[in-house]
């Protein structure tokens, strides 16, 4: 099997639309999303939307571009790879925003990708690393954005 997903999900005690802003401007991307070392917008772009292409670099040196093909504020916003590492086939991430409550909002990853060989024979691996980075940084969202 090399096609994957999975979704994670936190409650965050703000509006979906604040945590919305906070997580889609790059310009305080790297005070929460402590798996990067370099996020930016790309070929001119100052906000994101749809359309703009984004650069990450995570900690471990490995690089993607992606596209957003989905932006409507303050529900959803959603990316697809367009450059990245040899192991991915192809990858595909989304955030949404729903409120939950009093100033309350669940914020959920969902990432859909699928791996090239040889990477398929530890795609399992693969998975739970994606997965357990993904919990640390809804961790790390919920805590600087409840800080703020």
């Amino acid at each position: 099997m090399s096609s994957f997903n999975f979704s994670e999900k936190i409650i965050i005690k703000k509006p979906a639309a604040i945590i919305f802003d906070y997580t889609q401007d790059y310009t305080k991307r790297l005070d929460w999303d402590n798996f990067l070392k370099q996020a930016e917008l790309v070929n001119g772009a100052t906000e994101a939307g749809k359309g703009v292409k984004a650069w990450c670099v995570a900690r471990n040196g490995i690089g993607m571009e992606t596209r957003y093909v989905t932006f409507s504020r303050p529900g959803v916003a959603a990316v697809k790879m367009t450059k990245g590492p040899y192991m991915f086939k192809t990858f595909a991430g989304s955030w949404t925003f729903r409120d939950a409550g009093t100033e309350t909002a669940k914020v959920t990853f969902y990432y859909n990708y699928r791996l090239r060989f040889p990477f398929t024979i530890v795609g399992g691996i693969i998975k739970r690393r994606l997965r357990l980075n993904v919990r640390q940084r809804l961790r790390d969202l919920k805590k600087c954005v409840e800080a703020t």
